[in-house]
């Protein structure tokens, strides 16, 4: 069955209210279709430690509604906003692990927030990761007005610059830290809390530069009311093919947001992978990919082992360059 995800990402920021048109579900409450054994045991909980109208509540609605074709029953989402996702992560973790309750887990709270409150940190020993989903790239943007076009404008303004973040151990934050101080930049970090406010703040000038989820910043880039200096991601975005990547520039900066799926450590092999085929059956959905289109989302569908390889490997060069710029993360200035 094709269905239609109509999102409005590109029209709005990140507290936009998406409509997911979806056709009906029919029989979809019984039981599981091609799961086998006693799993799923009725619907299966989806939580997202985010916000409702967030980039990580969007993504965790579209990808649970067409799973439930799949598995045959519904995939509830339930937001429990907290700590940059800790809140929700911690209480999946200490849930049964039986595959009844899945969490979409955000790279940066393994990557990054543990940098700034270790005490709080989110173990990915705590879960299984059922797959890859996607991942959301950073772009550093300035007002047409703010005489900055390119990052050797920053390195020769001589200026301290006042950059906005979303938030304390963000990768917005963190990529800016990293490249302000391999630039040898003097900047002032003003945290806030999303990527809205934060966007808000460079449209008003109220700041000078911001890093903001791509998907967030577009509609004004594409309306000419910011200018894009870089990309964070490891390569050239394929939405901005003419802006470069910090890496390109010559700096260490390769800051991305990546999203997975995950359940409780211990939970049955069979079981993960009834989760794992219904999660690849709604990525390989026509309307799905749509999704990913309109919210300018890179896919990265990769495996259990591949995320954890590829979040530890990122959590430990974060710790050895914060450590060698002797970045504090976890205050402003």
């Amino acid at each position: 069955m094709r269905r239609t995800i109509v999102t409005g990402v590109r029209g709005a920021a990140t507290a936009s209210v998406v409509v997911l048109a979806l056709a009906a579900c029919g029989g979809n409450l019984g039981t599981a279709g091609g799961a086998g054994g006693d799993f799923p045991d009725g619907p299966v909980t989806v939580v997202v430690g985010q916000d409702p109208g967030g980039s990580t509540d969007l993504i965790g609605r579209a990808v649970a509604e067409l799973a439930s074709d799949e598995l045959g029953v519904a995939l509830p989402v339930e937001n429990r906003p907290g700590a940059n996702g800790a809140v929700a992560s911690q209480e999946v973790a200490d849930s049964e692990p039986d595959g009844q309750t899945v969490l979409v887990l955000n790279a940066s709270l393994i990557a990054i927030t543990s940098l700034v409150s270790p005490d709080d940190a989110v173990s990915l020993d705590d879960f299984t990761i059922i797959t890859g989903i996607s991942r959301d790239d950073y772009v550093l943007v300035t007002h047409p007005e703010s005489g900055l076009a390119t990052l050797g404008d920053i390195a020769a303004s001589g200026q301290t610059l006042d950059f906005a973040t979303t938030g304390v151990g963000t990768g917005s934050q963190l990529s800016q830290q990293l490249l302000f101080h391999q630039m040898g930049v003097q900047g002032n970090d003003v945290p806030f809390d999303g990527g809205s406010p934060a966007l808000t703040a460079v449209l008003g000038k109220q700041v000078d530069v911001a890093s903001i989820q791509l998907g967030e910043a577009y509609p004004q880039i594409e309306a000419g009311e910011l200018v894009p200096l870089v990309v964070f991601s490891p390569e050239r975005n394929e939405y901005l093919p003419d802006v470069p990547t910090a890496v390109e520039e010559g700096y260490d900066v390769p800051v991305a947001q990546y999203r997975a799926l995950a359940v409780p450590a211990g939970t049955p092999d069979a079981t993960v992978e009834a989760l794992r085929s219904a999660f690849e059956a709604a990525f390989a959905d026509q309307g799905y990919q749509d999704f990913n289109e309109q919210a300018l989302l890179t896919p990265h569908e990769v495996s259990g082992e591949q995320v954890v390889e590829e979040w530890t490997a990122a959590k430990e060069k974060y710790e050895s360059i914060v450590e060698e710029y002797d970045i504090d993360l976890g205050a402003a200035g």
